[in-house]
């Protein structure tokens, strides 16, 4: 694709994963600093499925697959939610039959699919010389098998949860947390008026920051985790007695959906599974809601307390960037045009020790990030411990 003028070089930038505030701002940023640098940014649409499917047929319409980015396209965009050129969940490496696009059905026929090889034409097709892609590990991981077959990488950790190895943070965690602390407090109003537990479910798979954070800021009495197994007769206990000793009579739990009861599993919404294996969470918070209703007759001398049960879900999700993440994308973008510009790749754009740096890209695939429950998450109370901030992170127990 040429724009028929001399650019330094074409800048490929994608989103992939679920949406967060933040992505906007760090498109933003990568577009204004390299437009005015002499790059040409063009936006590939849908993750990686922009990748998949570009179809290089003469005459084609591509329109769906990837834009030539302006000021102009971004400068408003840049201060909202959510992501303009769209994502999805796309796994290059893992395609089955059925999503293999039209055009390629006849070289690409098994019941699962390698598109690498098109992904790499797809990028030559376009000219892109440096791809940045804004997403979570899943997204990342593939930007590590694209940066071995030869791609000049520059990837910018993204999501909720905070779980991207190497990096204190990653866009949109701010943001969650606010919400979450938000809406829980908007929610104790209807647990007091009532004196019921509230039992609130918030996103985190695999790692419990989105839970513990919250916790420790004062917004739940207590919170369960991914990384410890919980016992629900102690959080039946420990929900009753801080029922009891508060005046409005009610008590706050916040669940990650990742989260497990003693000896069981991973709670899933159903069995299907995204192109990354990964079945869709949900439903935890409410048996624990269910369990607390029947074993609370125990510890409250015979009488059940009832529950009101709240998903947070997209909520924590949509809308506008805080302006954490309104500030941190905008110097994430700014530090991969910096690498760009001095002809660096492979490599993974961090916030790590309140400074802004960057590590090797696969580090995002070789190592997990989760709660350090042993220095962090007092197992016996399920909430937060509150010792020892001296030189911690912004977030406490982020530390990549």
């Amino acid at each position: 694709m040429s724009t028929g003028k001399k650019t330094k070089a074409v800048i490929g930038i994608l989103t992939g994963g679920g949406d967060v505030p933040g992505l906007n701002p760090a498109i933003r940023a990568v577009t204004i600093r390299a437009l005015r640098e002499g790059y040409d940014v063009i936006g590939i649409r849908r993750g990686w499925a922009g990748l998949v499917e570009i179809d290089r047929t003469k005459g084609a319409d591509n329109s769906q697959s990837y834009e030539l980015l302006t000021e102009e396209r971004v400068n408003k965009v840049g201060r909202t939610g959510g992501t303009f050129l769209h994502s999805s969940r796309t796994r290059p490496s893992h395609v089955t039959r059925d999503n293999v696009p039209e055009h390629l059905r006849d070289i690409y026929n098994q019941d699962m699919n390698d598109l690498t090889p098109e992904v790499l034409k797809n990028l030559d097709y376009l000219g892109i010389d440096f791809l940045i892609p804004i997403g979570g590990d899943d997204t990342l991981s593939y930007a590590v098998r694209l940066y071995q077959e030869g791609v000049k990488v520059i990837a910018i950790p993204k999501t909720m949860d905070n779980d991207v190895p190497g990096t204190d943070y990653c866009i949109g965690f701010s943001t969650c947390i606010t919400r979450t602390i938000s809406l829980t407090h908007s929610l104790r109003t209807t647990a007091g008026s009532h004196e019921r537990f509230l039992v609130l479910e918030v996103f985190g798979r695999y790692a419990g920051f989105t839970a513990i954070l919250p916790t420790m800021a004062g917004a739940a009495n207590r919170c369960v985790i991914p990384e410890y197994q919980f016992d629900i007769e102690r959080l039946t206990e420990l929900l009753v007695a801080d029922r009891h000793t508060n005046p409005s009579r009610y008590s706050v739990v916040l669940v990650s959906e990742g989260a497990t009861f003693r000896g069981g599993e991973m709670v899933f919404a159903d069995h299907e599974t995204d192109a990354y294996g990964h079945k869709k969470l949900g439903g935890i918070g409410e048996r624990i809601s269910a369990e607390l209703k029947v074993l609370s007759t125990r510890f409250n001398s015979g009488q059940r307390i009832n529950v009101i049960y709240q998903k947070l879900g997209y909520l924590v999700r949509c809308g506008d960037p805080d302006a954490i993440d309104s500030i941190v994308p905008m110097a994430f973008g700014n530090l991969a045009l910096d690498l760009i510009m001095k002809n660096i790749h492979g490599r993974l754009i961090i916030l790590r020790n309140g400074r802004y740096d960057n590590c090797p890209v696969d580090v995002v695939a070789g190592t997990a990030k989760k709660v350090d429950v042993a220095k962090f998450y007092n197992t016996e109370r399920l909430r937060p411990y509150y010792k020892s901030f001296e030189f911690q992170p912004l977030f406490i127990m982020t530390a990549g």
